[in-house]
């Protein structure tokens, strides 16, 4: 099973990587652990990223698909679960050139569809201790004691990027750049699409049952 998972910051796309992963034995390929190790092990690809990912600038999709080729191609993982890549149609399109390449072919591309002012009430709820990183939600993971870490009673802080505005960004980037891959995915018969609000196994089980 390889597959792909599409879906706007915050729509729980890591969070059901992570159980795909666990229940059917597949392999997590998220882009931001891609990137961090290429800079960390100093590959010829992460030296090019370095500048870019440490100044918060946008990595061109020429690189962001090296990177990605870099990867693979060190270890061909059998079966996995992308989260985070492809986000343009150009992105795809190298990638489906690598997976032919290495042999290898994407079962399915599962769009997780999470309406924006849900995507902006998880985020802009999100706050986390600055000491331990324990995450929190005020409103579906609240604190003992408001404001403060149930561990270690620190204050708890907001970050920049959880700001109503910043989401808000990040949303129009994703409709403007990523929604190009319905139509490229649906004409290669692979997109299948679920609603992704509500309880994490509901949708995981929604998961399943698109992809069978």
């Amino acid at each position: 099973m390889r597959l792909i998972l599409i879906g706007p910051p915050g729509s729980g796309k890591g969070t059901q990587a992570k159980l795909l992963c666990e229940r059917l034995g597949l392999q997590h390929i998220a882009t931001g652990d891609i990137f961090r190790t290429a800079i960390a092990q100093g590959t010829p690809a992460g030296k090019k990223a370095k500048s870019y990912v440490e100044g918060g600038q946008l990595v061109p999709d020429a690189l962001v698909n090296e990177v990605v080729a870099e990867r693979f191609r060190a270890d061909p993982p059998p079966q996995f679960v992308l989260d985070g890549y492809p986000r343009t149609a150009e992105q795809a399109a190298a990638l489906d050139s690598l997976l032919k390449e290495l042999s290898l072919k994407i079962d399915a591309v599962v769009f997780l569809n999470v309406e924006d002012e849900e995507i902006v009430r998880r985020g802009s709820g999100r706050r986390i201790c600055p000491k331990d990183q324990t995450p929190y939600h005020v409103v579906s993971n609240p604190p003992k004691v408001p404001g403060k870490c149930d561990l270690c009673g620190e204050n708890l802080v907001m970050r920049a990027d959880d700001r109503e505005d910043k989401i808000r960004k990040r949303l129009k980037d994703y409709r403007s750049m990523t929604l190009e891959l319905k139509p490229y995915y649906l004409k290669q018969g692979l997109e299948k699409e679920i609603q992704a609000q509500g309880d994490i196994e509901a949708i995981y089980g929604a998961i399943l049952e698109a992809i069978r």
